[in-house]
């Protein structure tokens, strides 16, 4: 199971994922894990409005090979998919791998930091 770690916090919260990570990659653990972090709960939860969930799900199960193909298959406006594509894929939650759009992971696990 793939899974992408979403976390809500300021660079406070980064850095002290970043230097655990270095610490067990210095002890030779094998680090195939992706983050993504937002610096405000309201950040996040516009980036993962409902709408865009749906697209998340649908580009998880499927995948695209263009915004007009996602657009169409969500019964939805080209320019607002465009829209929420551009979102996601600046977030770091859609790729596009040789042109195709895919949200590869099983799983997003959240974690806020308060």
């Amino acid at each position: 199971m793939s899974k992408l770690n979403v976390h809500v916090g300021g660079a406070r919260d980064m850095g002290r994922r970043f230097a655990a990570a270095f610490n067990r990659a210095a002890a030779g653990e094998n680090l195939e894990e992706r983050h993504v972090t937002f610096l405000s709960f309201e950040e996040m939860t516009a980036a993962l409005s409902p709408r865009r969930l749906e697209l998340l799900r649908h580009l998880h199960r499927e995948g695209a090979d263009s915004i007009q193909a996602l657009a169409t298959a969500l019964g939805r406006d080209y320019k607002r998919v465009h829209g929420d594509v551009a979102v996601l894929e600046a977030a770091g939650l859609v790729l596009r791998e040789e042109g195709r759009l895919t949200a590869p992971w099983d799983t997003l696990a959240t974690e806020v930091t308060l």
